[in-house]
């Protein structure tokens, strides 16, 4: 296996420090280690543009081109806004990379396309020959997040989001009857999208979402970044993303006035005006941005997850398992993980559940917990374990290409 890759990524992959450039990085730098790969990505944030440098370390041409303001892109969404067309594709279209993509491909030199979300494959669509495999990576059923949006939506955004919903299945659908094979994050996800769209089942696979098991390591010192004796719960995740904020939100209304002798610490970049309103709650500390959020893992006595939108694997239950700490995980949040619960996580539905759990951590109910999913990480989600599932998906569309007509 080898030869030349074209990967398309709708964002820099580069640090990975948030869910989504995690898995890409891991993938890309996989990859890297067999084929000469041409990556071409957005950058949404100028600063990123720094990380270029990192990038051509491991690709032949990076092109990184700027997709202008979040307001630039919503209009520009709207003004690509068609009948039956979902508005998110248009978030995501840039002439540029679009020109520099055909360019790529009129070349003739790649034996392979790799595509990182369903918001850049309109960029290959169409654009099979024979002996060029095309992948794309879904990583999660993206429209099923809308509909969730939808079914908890007020109007008129209700109706927004039920619109999204309909018409991205449907593009979901074309997408993956177009590529050669459609990956998710998870034998979940997978499997509920192919439910979803029996015609394309034959081309859907799955690749679990991995931890950087040497980084996240409960062995590495670390200083004690609270201050205080209380025992800490902390979450850790971007904090303009909504279901993160609605995470974090429900918690400090409904579960910490159960835990009052506990301080609850919200660790991510970029928070909300309503996420750093919950400040002014007794107990409720939010950073913002960290240079690491190893430090709060490692010195947490929970770490919790009460996603009620999640879809695929959650990267902050992986992180946290691997740093050997306790975790309380809603249903949503668990799913896709391998691990027993009750052995490896906590798994909690509602307030009183959640707060029952956590108090039950922090009485010493559960000694072996952490140590527990770390073991469960280790054995389940390495990357170096679940990357090879992606060669053998490269590998299966190459065996395709060369079976006869």
């Amino acid at each position: 296996m080898g030869g030349r890759l074209l990967f398309l990524c709708h964002r820099i992959p580069f640090p990975p420090d948030k869910g989504d450039k995690i898995r890409a990085w891991h993938m890309l730098e996989h990859l890297a280690q067999s084929w000469e790969v041409d990556l071409g990505c957005l950058v949404d944030d100028r600063a990123d543009f720094d990380h270029v440098p990192a990038l051509k370390r491991s690709c032949a041409t990076v092109e990184a081109r700027w997709t202008g303001s979040r307001a630039g892109a919503a209009i520009r969404a709207v003004r690509q806004l068609r009948p039956g067309r979902p508005l998110s594709l248009g978030w995501f279209h840039e002439p540029g990379l679009r020109a520099w993509t055909e360019d790529q491909l009129a070349r003739g030199r790649h034996d392979a396309v790799f595509v990182y979300s369903s918001s850049m494959a309109p960029y290959l669509m169409g654009a099979g020959r024979p002996g060029l495999r095309r992948i794309l990576d879904m990583v999660d059923v993206d429209s099923e997040k809308w509909r969730a949006y939808a079914d908890a939506g007020r109007a008129p955004m209700r109706q927004v989001w039920a619109r999204e919903a309909r018409t991205l299945l449907a593009f979901e659908r074309a997408a993956a009857a177009d590529f050669d094979c459609s990956l998710f994050v998870s034998e979940a996800e997978a499997a509920h999208f192919a439910a979803l769209a029996p015609e394309c089942a034959g081309r859907v696979d799955h690749v679990d979402n991995g931890v950087a098991l040497g980084r996240f390591d409960p062995a590495r010192r670390t200083d004690r970044p609270f201050s205080g004796r209380a025992p800490t719960i902390v979450f850790t995740g971007t904090m303009d993303y909504r279901p993160n904020i609605e995470a974090v939100s429900w918690f400090a209304r409904e579960v910490m006035p159960m835990l009052s002798e506990a301080e609850f610490h919200i660790v991510g970049a970029n928070p909300t005006a309503a996420v750093r309103a919950l400040a002014q709650q007794r107990g409720v500390h939010v950073t913002g941005t960290v240079p690491d959020v190893r430090p709060y893992l490692a010195h947490a006595a929970v770490v919790v997850a009460p996603l009620r939108i999640a879809r695929g694997i959650q990267n902050k239950v992986l992180e946290a398992m691997a740093m050997a700490r306790p975790v309380v995980a809603s249903p949503e949040a668990f799913e896709g993980v391998r691990a027993r619960a009750g052995r490896d996580i906590l798994v909690a539905e509602g307030a009183l559940e959640t707060a029952r759990r956590i108090r039950e951590v922090l009485d010493g109910e559960h000694p072996d917990l952490g140590a527990a999913g770390r073991a469960a990480v280790m054995a389940g989600h390495d990357w170096r374990a679940t990357l090879q599932r992606l060669d053998h998906v490269l590998e299966s569309a190459e065996a395709r290409d060369r079976m006869p007509a």
